[in-house]
This record gives C-alpha cells, sequence and structure tokens, in this order.
C-alpha cells in the first residue's frame, strides 16, 4: 500500500580505521556450495555438528545450479540394469523433484537425470535453511591459518567486509581446490588445458523436430569453421515437455588468474551466440525461433586438485579396482575434455563400477581436511571419469561423516568399518 512521505534520515559515514571481522565458530566449515559441499554441510549437520557453508558465489549450488549442468551423471550404472550406485541427498532429492514436475530420466548407455535448475536451487536453499546451516556467500578465500598439520581458520573477503570461521574440521569443495591451495598444501595441475563449457538454456524450441544427436554432432563437425565454433561436436538437453534445452556445445578456457577468468568467460559467451545462431540456421525446424533464456556461470571441469595420500589411477578406473577406504563409486566414461575440438570418451561395460578411495579425499599435510567433488586426486583421464555430480555427492558424504567421526584427530585415523557403515549404500550393494 502507498503510504505518506515521511523524514527518511541519510546520515554520512566512512569506514572505521579498526575494521571488524565478523567471526564464526563452528565444528565443520565447509568451502563450495556446489553438489559435494552441499552434500557434506547437509550430513554433517544431520549428524548434529555445528556447520558453516561458505562459497564464493553469491548463491548456493555451485555448478550444477548456476552453471546449468543439465544432467545428473555418473548417479546410475550401465545398461540394462541401471543400478543406482549413489544413494545419500539423492533419495530425498529425486522424489521431491519428480513431484513438481522438474526431473525426467533419460536411458542410453547408462542412466541421466536432466532437471530444472531453478528448482534443483530452491529445494537446497529450503533444506538448508530448514536444517539451520549458517551460510556465508560471496566470500573468496583471503587467508589460511595452518599449524603443524591443522587448519585452524580460513579467512574470507566479502563485499560485506572480512569474516573469519574457525572450525576443527574443514572440507574443500571448493572445485579448484581453493582451500587446499591457500593453505599451501601441494595440489595438481595439468600441463595443457582441460576445457570448461559454457552453457546456455535455449527456450522457444519445438522438441519433435530435434534433430538426431549424431546428426547435431556431424553438422558440427561440417560448418564449425564457417560459424566460428571451436568445438566440433555438442549436445543438447532437452527438457522433455517444455520445449527448451541445455546446450552444451562450447570450449572455453578455465584460467585461474581473474583477468584471464573474466575474459575467457566473455569469449565463451560469445561461442554460444554463434552457436545459437548455427542451430537457428541449420535446424529451423527445432531452433528456428530459440532464443537464450539464460547464459550459465562458467563451467569448469579440471583445474586445479589436490595433492592426495593417493593419486586414483585410470588403470584402477579401467579395471574397477576396489580399495578397502572406498567413499565413492560411478560407471561414468572416462571424459577427458583435453583438446579444444572434443573430448575423449571412453565408455565399460555392463557391470563396470569403479571407486574412489578416501586416500585421494586427504593431504599428507593436513590432518584435518578432506576434499570432495572436482578437486580430488586422480590422474588427468581418472578424475574425468569421477569428477561428475554422482561420485561427488558421494565424496561429499564421505567427507562428512569422516571428519564427524574423527573430530578433534586426524581423519587418516578414521576408523574405516565405522566408515562404511556410514555410507554403504553408496559403495557396496
Amino acid at each position: 500500500m502507498p503510504h505518506a512521505l515521511t523524514d527518511l534520515r541519510v546520515n554520512t559515514v566512512t569506514r572505521p580505521v579498526d575494521r571488524s571481522v565478523e567471526s564464526l565458530e563452528a565444528d565443520i566449515l565447509v568451502v563450495g556450495a556446489g553438489i559435494a559441499g552441499l552434500t557434506a554441510a547437509i550430513d554433517a549437520k544431520r549428524c548434529g555438528r555445528d556447520v558453516v557453508l561458505a562459497d564464493a558465489l553469491p548463491v548456493l549450488g555451485g555448478q550444477c545450479v548456476n552453471s546449468m549442468i543439465g544432467l545428473f551423471c555418473g548417479i546410475y550404472g550401465n545398461a540394462p540394469e541401471y543400478h543406482q550406485l549413489t544413494h545419500g541427498i539423492f533419495d530425498e532429492m529425486f522424489p521431491a523433484l519428480e513431484r513438481s514436475g522438474d526431473i525426467a530420466y533419460n536411458r542410453t548407455h547408462t542412466q541421466t537425470v536432466p532437471y530444472d535448475e531453478v528448482a534443483l536451487g530452491r529445494w537446497f536453499e529450503n533444506l538448508v535453511s530448514e536444517l539451520g546451516i549458517k551460510v556465508v556467500l560471496g566470500a573468496s578465500i583471503s587467508g589460511v591459518a595452518l599449524d603443524g598439520g591443522v587448519l585452524e581458520r580460513v579467512d574470507f573477503a566479502s563485499r560485506y567486509g572480512p569474516v573469519s570461521v574457525r572450525a576443527k574440521g574443514f572440507v574443500d569443495a571448493t572445485g579448484d581446490a581453493a582451500l587446499a591451495w591457500e593453505a599451501g598444501l601441494p595440489c595438481r595441475v595439468p600441463e595443457r588445458t582441460v576445457w570448461g563449457s559454457q552453457q546456455i538454456r535455449l527456450t522457444g524450441l519445438v522438441e519433435s523436430a530435434k534433430p538426431d544427436p549424431a546428426e547435431l554432432v556431424a553438422r558440427v563437425a561440417e560448418k564449425a569453421d564457417e560459424y566460428g565454433l571451436v568445438r566440433r561436436d555438442g549436445l543438447a538437453f532437452f527438457f522433455p515437455g517444455r520445449d527448451t534445452a541445455v546446450m552444451n556445445m562450447t570450449h572455453v578456457e578455465a584460467p585461474l588468474t581473474a583477468v584471464e577468468a573474466a575474459e575467457a568467460q566473455l569469449r565463451g559467451r560469445a561461442q554460444a551466440d554463434r552457436v545459437v545462431e548455427f542451430l537457428r540456421t541449420e535446424f529451423p525446424a527445432a531452433f528456428k525461433d530459440a532464443s537464450v533464456l539464460a547464459y550459465g556461470f562458467p563451467g569448469r571441469r579440471q583445474t586445479r586438485w589436490l595433492a592426495a595420500d593417493h593419486q586414483l589411477t585410470l588403470e584402477e578406473v579401467r579395471h574397477g579396482t576396489g580399495f578397502e577406504d572406498a567413499v565413492a563409486r560411478t560407471a561414468w566414461p572416462v571424459e577427458l575434455h583435453d583438446r579444444v575440438s572434443g573430448y575423449v570418451w571412453e565408455t565399460f561395460g555392463p557391470d563396470h563400477v569403479h571407486y574412489v578411495p578416501l586416500r585421494s579425499l586427504t593431504s599428507p599435510g593436513a590432518r584435518n581436511l578432506v576434499a570432495a567433488g572436482r578437486c580430488v586426486d586422480g590422474d588427468a583421464a581418472a578424475l574425468s571419469s569421477v569428477r561428475v555430480m554422482g561420485p561427488c555427492s558421494a565424496m561429499g558424504r564421505a567427507a562428512a561423516h569422516t571428519l564427524d567421526l574423527t573430530l578433534g584427530g586426524d581423519v587418516h585415523d578414521v576408523d574405516l568399518t565405522a566408515l562404511r557403515d556410514r555410507i554403504r549404500d553408496n559403495v557396496e550393494g
């Protein structure tokens, strides 16, 4: 309702010389609020721990919400059984999104799960609020206190001023191993670029006229130079019944320096615009009236990751090597985007499963830190097969329970039997 204009005094202020720091304390600090970090924070909170969840973005959801990944991958095994390999948070998320019609199931060599990123984001936000997890958003790490292999405190810079969080246990779910890096722990980087993607959600499509995936790839390969496309393949993730799709047809650098990252983002969006032009021209029956509903945040695959107690290898992935300390599993293919024109795609047989050991999540230089998600340790090809959302969530769950079982001690001394009891449905059955 309109109201009468009254006096609203405006004060003039300057920043105090002794600027105050917002100081928080928690049992567990989770840095990174994508699928791995959210799973870790939710599980840690349900263990009865005080949890702070921090992220550099101003919203929850990380790449799964804000980069428009479009599909949950790596949760299910291969055809024909499509056995569910990761449970935990998905067992409550999927029924909730099914009720609102915001997910679908797509079966090819495996089962992937297209989803509505807006609905997913709100589902996470509501759950985090319901559980009372303290959240610090828009906060980038500015310093880490590490003493004798024990992380004590993480400092953040935010647009609202400095924030400092003391905790007993820490989860690095930043994707780029930002927490481990700032702590001075050894990390790994690929010798050449592993390309990210600028995803877009298109609207105004005619789903019934969508091109066959093989036809789309063939046309991109034939016409890429004509349209200025750097990638010679592409994928369209249509959401059934909504005439929208997430397009995964770009390759964008993923630098770790600020100016280069911003420039790469702008180049990525320009690539995406050329993709739209290509689709409208080459496939008018489906894309003639296509328009960009939203550009995702830059999507990153493999940039920098922890040098952990164990580096998962391609041979361990190919052979499905089991580990006493296995904490996650998947059947997702090797998917290594190490060339601008395309990517390696190596699939596995019907019964194949490969595993991630806890040792790939822990650093020899830190007693109370567990990594989760795409910043765990593997060689480039092995990591490309476990960085998708199914195993990333499983790793987040394992990180939470490892810290809960060892809080105040050393994660390397975790009781593996007790840990296995808690995460059994993610590694057995």
